[in-house]
């Protein structure tokens, strides 16, 4: 067999070895809360669930094989991966991140971590020049979306990581809306990614949980101890439940992503769409970075399923939003399922009017998370709403 095996092969078989007691093909779940051992201290590798458990262990295994990482730690959400990244610094260090950031990491870093000694810039990281001239003495990380939640907008992984290594900080990158399937930023020089493993990775709007993926064994040992200390684990269920969805991930991101794209090319020359928000348009000013840096595993562009379009004025949105059928008003995205949602009003909520207008989010955005639905069908429904 290859001495690397490809990405569909590792998701559905790294992690998941067949039960040795029973021969189970689908690993038993361990509901466990504690271990026991044969002595003081002498146990088989596992004494309390917060500090270790098989399922997690198994499911981290997985994670950390399709980002082409080394160690895998696995959280009860994204954000609680995303704190327990920043937990790794110390009182006074400095951090930039894009400005256009999902508004969660936005309200930790502002109205929690600020208050604990930490420092933040948010910046527009698409400008290397202007990330170079943000670096200051205490600076210790870049943490970055690409793409950003729900603008779209994208910076350029490589160049970045080499502006990282130059002045010895370490980029992070929040890679959920490409998913391991659709991105590889450990390959492009990243430190660590973090996902919001609810999103593409569980892809069922069924799981809570967040994960972190590096090849730094100090910087992993580091993250375990958090995660051991602060207690913020999934449980084994849903540890279990998202090694069932990573089998399946290539195949739905690929749909969504094949659907996501039609979709796009035909709302964009829909006459009462504004504008449509789309990294596989050509109109998209990232275009080709898009084409270079979003690649699936057979080395294809890939462009994801979230498009953000505007519709002119919250009126026109709204009465958009009410006559939907098949898309879904909520929170979240990447399940199989279609949904749509008001960033403005929802996921960035929690930002300052101005920050928002300064990102350039605007009231009439909406944002849709294209499902596997039939192309047909789903269009029929956003062209019949506006």
């Amino acid at each position: 067999m290859h001495k690397k095996k490809k990405f569909e092969t590792r998701a559905i078989h790294d992690g998941n070895a067949s039960d040795k007691t029973t021969g189970s093909i689908s690993p038993t779940i361990t509901l466990t809360s504690t271990f026991e051992q044969m002595s003081v201290g002498n146990h088989k590798g596992f004494d309390y669930s917060r500090a270790a458990n098989p399922t997690r262990e198994r499911f981290e295994e997985n994670i950390a094989s399709l980002e082409n990482g080394k160690f895998g730690i696995s959280f009860s959400s994204g954000m609680a991966a995303t704190t327990a990244l920043f937990q790794s610094l110390h009182n006074g260090d400095h951090v930039i991140i894009g400005r256009n950031v999902y508004g969660g990491t936005y309200r930790m870093a502002v109205d929690v971590l600020k208050n604990h000694g930490f420092e933040f810039d948010f910046i527009d990281v698409r400008e290397i020049n202007l990330v170079k001239q943000s670096i200051k003495p205490n600076t210790k990380w870049i943490f970055v979306e690409t793409p950003t939640n729900p603008l779209l907008e994208l910076c350029d992984i490589k160049s970045i990581s080499e502006l990282c290594k130059q002045h010895n900080l370490k980029l992070a990158v929040d890679n959920t809306f490409m998913s391991p399937y659709g991105q590889s930023p450990l390959s492009l020089g990243a430190d660590i990614v973090m996902h919001s493993t609810t999103k593409f990775i569980g892809g069922h709007s069924d799981i809570i949980g967040g994960a972190l993926i590096t090849n730094n064994k100090q910087l992993a040992e580091k993250l375990y101890f958090i995660q051991k200390s602060g207690g913020a684990v999934p449980s084994p269920f849903d540890c279990w439940m998202l090694l069932r969805s990573t089998k399946t991930l290539g195949l739905r991101f690929q749909k969504q992503s094949d659907n996501a794209l039609e979709l796009a090319n035909r709302l964009n020359s829909h006459e009462k769409i504004g504008s449509v928000i789309y990294p596989g348009l050509s109109s998209h000013p990232q275009f080709n970075l898009a084409t270079k840096q979003q690649l699936n595993p057979n080395n294809q562009p890939i462009y994801g399923s979230m498009i953000s379009i505007k519709l002119g004025s919250i009126a026109k949105r709204d009465s958009f939003l009410n006559k939907l059928e098949l898309f879904k008003l909520a929170e979240s995205l990447g399940g199989v399922e279609s949904l749509v949602c008001v960033p403005f009003e929802m996921t960035h909520g929690s930002v300052p009017t101005d920050m928002k207008i300064k990102m350039g989010l605007t009231e009439d955005l909406v944002r849709l998370s294209v499902g596997i639905e039939h192309i047909d069908d789903l269009y029929i429904d956003l062209d019949q709403s506006l």
